[in-house]
């Protein structure tokens, strides 16, 4: 569901039971849509999430930050000249509109204390987040908005503050729940859910369906429904405002895969069939529970258009080349068609004339059947024979290059495979960086010169424990893939990838100890979660000592040989690796020295 106005109503109370008070301590953009502002206060932090993007917009309190850009951009630096050390003096909202305004008091350059509002717009597409200085003027915005998208309302530095237009609802905190059932009853050609958006002010379209259907077990019309269900609306319109005037009881649905589905500061009873409703006292908590995970992935793929788009031409490009060595190789196949013609030539140079185009020569090699034999008529018998020779000679060293080439191509085309496949499972600007880096080094893209990027420490490999409680480690990308199978395993530790296809390296840190066939199957099935094929119904995963491993020299990170191995075949239904973390190598003595 999007926040609506009522949603906004609770959450600006737990924001502002925090908040009020609070100085802002530093303020980041980790995208152009979103805006963290840390807050603090003599005893606790905490940070206040704000996105506007069109696909989730929403204001809470977050444990999960995004990453940070490594430059912070324009818009970030002017915020935090105007915010920080700004104290935090009211949040107010007016009515049940989906407007947020957080008043500030802050310091300009000279040290005078000036006020300053941040006006945050939950309104999907045209969500945004708006710096306001005392007198309502504008000072920029996350969203700039000029005369050519909306003619009623710029949002552009030095204009004023335009409220977004009002609607003709009653408000249902201080409208009689009488007065409210009679507006919604008025509506007499629409369903219930849809009359109650009509008639109230803040009511998103999922809260009216599910007082609808807690009236009447459906989402009848207006004009159909009983005296029995216009008493029975009238009540869950009591409850509602009961709601409003004493606190929110947020949920969130559950589907039985474990997707979010919905959320909302009433508990929803129209989606016990639909999966598991779970309940929490923060609303906070519920959008991070809910939006987390989702953009996190989105945040991820965002990013890594560009990466993609460019292996993705880099595919094309190596999979032509491919296909012109292979029309080459065809081609070069007749070198020793080339071969014979020399020697019939120099075997008959008695009776061959210089000038003639043709020459007609018994096959020695072939039952000396008759063998017309193109020839150059300016070249003596003799020349052309050396001519034949000279294309043999040449045909037979291009079939190697062509073949090494090819080969070399085709590998490439697999560690390409590989990269595209780390590129599906990105989740942080960090792996992004270090799959570029990745690239770099291996010399598909170019190194950015003149650019002093912050260097951050290599990431350490995604860590899970199986059923026995044996560490399991798979590599996030290919460069972390080999420092993880030559640099940080243990020659005795179990080593899995599956079986022809682009995938993680993942070690079970056994050398201790011998696993059981269960933590060999967690293992097996993880390396088969982190690949290219994870969607098919059977994986089949090869598993190995990690001294049986060998990696040729100059080849591309990643790949590795290995002669000694068994193979499993696993199932993913139902599997899924829980809760990763950064591998803690100092506390993990099978990889020490």
């Amino acid at each position: 569901m999007a926040i609506d106005g009522l949603f906004l109503h609770f959450i600006k109370k737990e924001i502002e039971d925090f908040a009020i008070g609070a100085k802002v301590d530093k303020l980041y953009l980790p995208t152009k849509h979103e805006l963290v502002m840390l807050l603090r206060t003599r005893t606790q932090n905490r940070r206040l999430f704000i996105s506007v993007s069109g696909n989730a917009p929403r204001i809470n309190f977050t444990e999960y930050a995004p990453e940070n850009p490594a430059n912070p951009p324009m818009l970030c630096m002017l915020l935090r000249k105007q915010l920080s050390g700004a104290v935090i003096t009211g949040i107010r909202q007016l009515g049940y509109d989906r407007v947020l305004f957080i008043d500030m008091e802050a310091s300009n350059e000279i040290g005078d204390r000036v006020k300053r509002t941040l006006a945050v717009e939950i309104m999907a597409q045209y969500s945004n987040c708006i710096l306001l200085d005392g007198e309502g003027t504008i000072i920029d915005s996350l969203k700039r908005v000029d005369a050519s998208k909306s003619s009623f309302r710029e949002i552009l530095p030095q204009k004023k503050y335009v409220l977004p237009p009002s609607q003709d609802k009653l408000n249902p905190e201080t409208t009689p729940a009488n007065d409210i059932c009679r507006k919604v009853l008025s509506f007499t050609d629409k369903k219930m859910s849809s009359a109650l958006v009509a008639a109230v002010s803040g009511m998103s379209p999922l809260t009216a369906k599910e007082i609808a259907y807690r009236v009447s077990l459906g989402d009848p019309f207006i004009s159909e429904i009983s005296v029995g269900v216009k008493e029975r609306l009238l009540h869950e319109i009591g409850i509602l405002k009961h709601y409003i005037s004493e606190g929110s009881a947020p949920c969130y649905v559950i589907s039985d895969n474990g997707e979010p589905l919905e959320f909302s500061f009433m508990p929803l009873t129209s989606f016990a069939d639909k999966g598991r409703i779970v309940t929490d006292e923060s609303l906070s908590n519920i959008l991070d529970l809910f939006y987390v995970n989702k953009e996190k992935l989105l945040r991820a793929r965002s990013k890594a258009e560009d990466l993609f788009r460019t292996v993705n031409n880099l595919v094309e490009r190596i999979s032509k080349k491919i296909n012109n060595l292979r029309e080459e190789l065809a081609n070069a196949e007749d070198a020793e068609t080339k071969r014979i013609y020399a020697e019939l030539i120099n075997a008959n140079l008695y009776s061959l004339k210089k000038g003639e185009t043709q020459y007609k020569v018994a096959d020695y090699y072939d039952n000396y059947i008759i063998k017309t034999i193109p020839a150059l008529s300016h070249l003596s018998p003799a020349q052309n024979a050396q001519k034949y020779y000279k294309e043999y000679r040449k045909a037979q060293t291009a079939k190697k290059i062509l073949a090494e080439q090819i080969e070399t191509a085709l590998a490439d085309l697999e560690y390409l495979a590989s990269v595209r496949d780390e590129l599906s499972r990105a989740e942080t600007e960090r792996e992004l960086n270090e799959i570029r880096a990745e690239l770099s080094f291996s010399g598909f893209l170019k190194s950015k010169t003149g650019t002093k990027n912050k260097k951050n420490a290599p990431m350490k490999p995604l860590e899970f424990v199986s059923p026995n409680g044996l560490k399991v480690y798979v590599g996030r990308n290919n460069t972390q893939n080999d420092n993880l199978t030559f640099r940080l395993a243990h020659k005795n530790d179990m080593w899995f990838h599956v079986q022809k296809a682009p995938g993680s390296h993942v070690v079970l840190s056994c050398s201790e100890t011998e696993p059981a066939n269960t933590d060999i199957e967690f293992a097996a099935m993880t390396a088969a979660w982190f690949s290219s094929v994870r969607q098919r119904g059977t994986v089949e995963v090869d598993c190995t000592k990690i001294r049986n491993l060998k990696k040729p020299l100059a080849a591309r990170p990643g790949f590795v040989i290995y002669h000694v191995y068994s193979t499993l075949c696993v199932r993913l239904t139902g599997f899924e690796p829980m809760s990763p973390v950064s591998a803690p190598f100092r506390h993990f003595s099978p990889f020490s020295s």
